[in-house]
């Protein structure tokens, strides 16, 4: 298996707790076939610049172990996702 680090950004109109259950409910999805290694949640900032429309979200990011696989449907699901602003999943290289 291998490490990767995924960066999310939700909807600014979410609720924090609104949010911290749909991270819970990723993290949920990832262990089926992998494992969740850390989760941390930055809360609402300030984009650098506009996205969409949108000047502000919800910052999330998780580290776990999986397959190639597990990514390919992870970005599919998160590119759907009305609530996520933006994601990006980057393979952590363990030298």
């Amino acid at each position: 298996m291998r490490t990767y680090e995924l960066m999310m950004i939700h909807r600014p109109e979410m609720t924090e707790p609104d949010v911290r259950t749909q991270i819970g409910e990723l993290e949920a999805a990832i262990k089926e076939s992998g494992e969740v290694k850390d989760t941390d949640f930055w809360g609402k900032r300030r984009f650098a610049y506009e996205i969409n429309h949108v000047h502000e979200g919800y910052y999330s990011v998780v580290q776990f172990n999986g397959e190639p696989a597990l990514v390919s449907t992870l970005d599919r699901a998160l590119s759907l996702a009305d609530n996520v602003v933006r994601h990006k999943i980057l393979r952590i290289d363990q030298n």
